[in-house]
């Protein structure tokens, strides 16, 4: 199997081979950055420069990209694109003038979904997609991925509940692509505004009762519920969600005995999930930002490799 892209623009477009593949190297990475006997610093990007294009800040995100890129012996530069926008310049001429500054990787968060495959079209760097709009952001989706291989081995047949805002949660739409073709049993239990339509038709299994969605799960993912979407009538009060819908330590019970708890952040503890399960032994949450300097590393090493990479490198 050949991994030959020169974006990473989705998990919509990835087969499970291309998947699989990209979480194989980001346990590599992990094992560069975890084991004493490794270099601090591997050099596989001396030389390269990475750009990180946010629309707004984001600590976590742009600083597991900017750790993945300096643990590779890349340079980075940041911008945060608000003003610029705001000032009436445009995606395709602030990626061109990073573009032109001679940066080899343009890692871009973009309030419009489709920001990055736009991009994509106008530069010679390769484009990574940090989460575009409401549409999908495919290195948290890997992330999750890697945490659920590490623990579970295998994805097929798994059954994975999420919770939460489905409709607005861009991370929610790239993990249902990538569990999907990795072959688990996605399920999912929010309030019925919260769902996205026809979501069926991905072969996701709709709830809107927690307690029944989590009935023999393997693993819970539970997304983060913003404050806005009760301020647009989408929900009646946050106090009535985390009655129907906050996985406690009492719903937990429903899940298989050795269930893990997963969520992509940031936490509101106590809405969305509370203190007990976020601290408890079921949790993955330390794990998953562990994970994703490894995952972004991988990506930075594999985009790198554009003329492609063989299974058997």
């Amino acid at each position: 199997m050949v991994f030959n892209n020169k974006h990473f623009l989705d998990l919509k477009s990835l087969s499970e081979q291309e998947i699989h593949y990209i979480l194989n190297t980001a346990q590599q990475m992990k094992y560069t950055i975890t084991s004493s006997k490794a270099a601090a610093v591997a050099p596989h990007l001396k030389g390269k420069t990475v750009a990180t294009l946010f629309h707004q800040e984001s600590s976590r995100s742009k600083l597991s990209y900017e750790l993945a890129a300096y643990n590779l012996s890349a340079k980075v530069i940041n911008l945060t694109t608000s003003r610029q926008f705001q000032s009436g310049e445009s995606l395709k001429d602030i990626g061109r003038t990073v573009d032109q500054m001679g940066a080899d990787f343009i890692v871009l968060r973009h309030p419009v979904a489709g920001g990055p495959h736009y991009l994509a079209k106008f530069v010679d760097a390769s484009v990574i997609n940090a989460g575009d709009g409401l549409n999908e952001n495919p290195s948290q989706a890997l992330i999750d991925l890697l945490t659920i291989l590490e623990m579970k081995k295998i994805f097929k047949g798994l059954k994975v509940v999420m919770i939460g805002d489905i409709e607005h949660n861009r991370v929610a739409k790239s993990n249902i692509w990538g569990l999907t073709k990795l072959g688990a049993k996605v399920s999912i239990a929010a309030p019925p505004t919260l769902i996205p339509s026809r979501i069926e038709e991905l072969g996701v299994e709709v709830y809107n009762s927690i307690s029944e969605a989590i009935i023999d799960a393997d693993v819970i993912m539970t997304m983060k519920i913003q404050s806005e979407r009760q301020e647009r009538n989408l929900l009646p009060s946050l106090n009535e969600y985390k009655k129907l819908y906050k996985l406690d330590v009492n719903r937990l019970e429903y899940a298989k005995e050795d269930v893990i708890v997963m969520h992509p952040g940031p936490i509101n503890r106590g809405i969305e999930i509370s203190s007990k399960v976020i601290d408890g032994d079921c949790s993955l949450i330390d794990r998953q930002q562990i994970n994703g300097v490894a995952v972004r590393m991988a990506l930075f090493h594999l985009l790198s490799k554009k003329s492609g990479v063989s299974y058997n490198d």
